[in-house]
């Protein structure tokens, strides 16, 4: 009976050292693995794409990293914030480790779609309502002034805050510059006026005024002015109506 007891302790005993054994076993291959990953990839090489107005070195100064630097420990977020509240005029970022050596930094620049004037100056703004610049009155000449909006507390690398009566504006006009940038027809933008409550006033090229409603389908109401500008005459100017629901209105000059 005793010779019974002690084999089931022994089994017992050998499955409690397996366990421990196997267990030894994943956590010095984990160690191992971490210490490789230590000493290994590092990044050796720092590339930067997509970047036109800024430089690399500007991009990568930004972003505050360095060769050497372990790809398993870099923070993708905190990188991609530097960089984009660094260097306003970019509106994307994508940090991507290329094993075994090589960081790659790929962002996507922006442009500025409209210029407003703030409580202490002027300001630019990209389609998405990032400011990207601030200074004098000379940035009227760089981009399309927006009349009708207040700034509170702008700063460049932030987006644009107004009074919160105000904000259905604001968000009309991001959604009309984000349709216009998305028809590759922002240059056309000649002012944008979002005074009224109910609509947006805005020039287009040197021949139009467009009048769209404050609350509607931007990209429909958007295709449907290119659609109307392709069928007028070279030589035709006027007022192009897009608030009736049905059809596009267009009194001539």
């Amino acid at each position: 009976m005793a010779s019974r007891k002690n084999k089931k302790r022994r089994r017992r005993n050998r499955g409690r050292f397996s366990f421990l054994y196997v267990l030894l076993s994943v956590l010095l291959i984990t160690a191992a693995l971490v210490a490789g990953s230590v000493v290994f990839f590092r990044a050796d090489t720092i590339t930067v794409s997509g970047n036109i107005r800024y430089t690399s070195e500007e991009i990568i100064s930004a972003a505050q990293v360095q060769t050497g630097d372990n790809l398993f420990g870099l923070d993708r977020k905190e990188i991609s914030r530097r960089i984009l509240t660094s260097l306003p005029y970019i509106q994307k970022v994508s940090i991507r480790p290329a094993f075994p050596a090589e960081l790659r930094i790929i962002v996507t620049e922006s442009r500025a779609a409209v210029s407003l004037q703030g409580p202490e100056g002027w300001f630019l703004l990209d389609p998405y309502g990032k400011l990207v610049e601030a200074g004098t009155g000379a940035l009227q000449e760089k981009a399309p002034v927006v009349r009708g909006l207040s700034p509170q507390t702008p700063s460049v690398g932030t987006y644009l805050a107004t009074a919160p009566e105000e904000t259905y504006k604001l968000n009309a006009m991001i959604q009309l510059l984000t349709a216009l940038e998305t028809h590759e027809i922002l240059n056309n933008l000649r002012f944008l006026d979002v005074t009224a409550s109910n609509q947006i006033l805005f020039g287009y090229t040197e021949r139009f005024t467009v009048k769209i409603p404050m609350n509607c389908d931007f990209d429909y109401k958007i295709r449907a002015l290119e659609y109307v500008v392709n069928a007028l005459e070279e030589n035709e100017t006027g007022l192009i109506d897009l608030t009736d629901l049905k059809e596009v209105h267009v009194i001539p000059n």
